[in-house]
């Protein structure tokens, strides 16, 4: 890992010690020489695991991708309640509620978060694959990336647990993709159905609520767990079990943390100012030539 400058670091543990419980966090930016992701800063244990919550998503968009590209699964395929395709399921777009498999709505007309369509989605994937979603997440991502420590336990929605360590290797696949192009990442990261209202849970309803193909994308909503000064590209996703990961591609920079504190509102207030604040730091004359 390369040395952050002292404005990061002290960032990082400062914010941190004022969130409840055990935290870590770390930053990964892409060097200025050749625009590779490289962690650059750390703060807290890096090797402990802690339950990933919602940013679970994040795997099961990548691998749908990574399935995607190799022909295993297609966007159009048609999963979920009737009218519903893969793509649908993966952006909230379904029309299924929170949990459960009544439909609330018509495919494509409103945005509800749903953890059951996330679910059928991975289930879909494991079919068409002719394994467990499980197995095929563990060889066609956590093998390939080095995530040794992370495993996933229960739903494919939010029952992921790993460390610090991990994470940053999948903050900077999202970064610098290698498992599948950077055309391909760039359409999930692109909102899918755009205009849908909907709810960003503990952030209220937000119009539009843009979302790509399992991560959030911030675009201009208000209020939000990303800082004021993160880009509207800004993409990613956050856990109720006090964990998150975005991604700022005009930063060039993506920003992880893992919590033993539950979501609550230390991390509505927390976490917007952290984000600032690594921005800032990290945009400080000297600072972006730190991850060379």
């Amino acid at each position: 890992m390369t040395r952050a400058p002292d404005s990061l670091d002290a960032v990082l543990s400062s914010h941190l010690a004022a969130w409840p419980g055990p935290a870590t966090a770390g930053l990964v930016a892409r060097r200025p020489d050749d625009g590779r992701p490289e962690v650059v800063a750390v703060s807290g244990p890096v090797e402990e695991a802690f339950d990933w919550a919602s940013v679970t998503k994040l795997l099961v968009s990548l691998a749908s991708l990574v399935a995607v590209e190799e022909g295993t699964v297609g966007y159009e395929d048609q999963a979920g309640p009737p009218g519903s395709t893969f793509a649908h399921l993966l952006a909230h777009a379904s029309g299924l509620p929170f949990e459960g498999d009544q439909p609330l709505a018509a495919p494509g007309r409103r945005r509800i978060y749903s953890n059951t369509g996330i679910e059928l989605a991975a289930a879909h994937l494991g079919s068409s694959a002719g394994m467990p979603f499980a197995e095929y997440l563990s060889g066609g991502v956590l093998e390939p990336l080095g995530m040794g420590k992370t495993i996933l336990d229960g739903s494919p929605a939010h029952g992921a647990r790993g460390s610090l360590a991990d994470l940053l290797l999948l903050a900077g696949e999202l970064l610098g993709p290698t498992l599948v192009s950077p055309a391909t990442l760039r359409v999930a990261t692109t909102v899918a159905w755009p205009g849908l209202n909907g709810v960003v849970p503990g952030f209220g309803r937000q119009s539009p609520c843009d979302w790509g193909l399992g991560p959030e994308i911030r675009n201009h909503k208000s209020p939000h767990w990303t800082g004021k000064t993160n880009s509207p590209a800004t993409f990613g996703h956050f856990g109720q079990s006090g964990s998150f990961l975005w991604v700022d591609p005009a930063a060039g920079l993506a920003v992880a943390a893992l919590s033993g504190a539950e979501f609550g509102p230390w991390a509505k207030e927390g976490w917007p100012a952290f984000s600032d604040a690594v921005l800032a730091a990290f945009a400080a004359p000297g600072d972006k030539g730190a991850a060379g």
